[in-house]
């Protein structure tokens, strides 16, 4: 029998997050938590510290179905392979202080548009800062 709790508890072990919960990782309302890079968890785990402002996901790990559908999606995301996120933001500080937290930790693949940033560590791809 399946058990929220076990599985929630083994999961953490991929890397145990500070200030995010395994829910907060989800593709078409599942759980993908397990499908995220334990590298990029890690650095944006650091990068929230830093930023010291909340930091809501609004897309992780996405299926090449969900991908398919979004309207200016890449066919090669970087989501398709759990090495990437978007992280809201509404306003120019908080947008400043998340942009900022990024780059300091490390992240050198950064997206930013008016309601959200990307941030990915594909190493497949060449570092670059762009703007939706």
């Amino acid at each position: 029998m399946f058990n929220l709790g076990t599985w929630t508890k083994s999961l953490n072990k991929l890397y145990k997050m500070k200030y995010f919960k395994i829910e907060e990782f989800t593709c078409d309302g599942v759980i993908c938590y397990d499908k995220m890079n334990p590298k990029l968890l890690k650095m944006l785990d650091q990068a929230r510290e830093k930023a010291n402002t909340p930091f809501k996901i609004t897309s992780s790990w996405r299926s090449q179905e969900k991908n398919n559908s979004l309207k200016n999606s890449s066919k090669n995301s970087s989501h398709l392979k759990g090495l990437a996120v978007d992280i809201a933001c509404n306003s120019g500080l908080e947008r400043l202080k998340i942009f900022s937290a990024l780059i300091t930790t490390g992240f050198t693949r950064i997206g930013v548009s008016d309601s959200f940033i990307h941030a990915d560590i594909d190493d497949t791809k060449s570092d670059s800062i762009w703007t939706y």
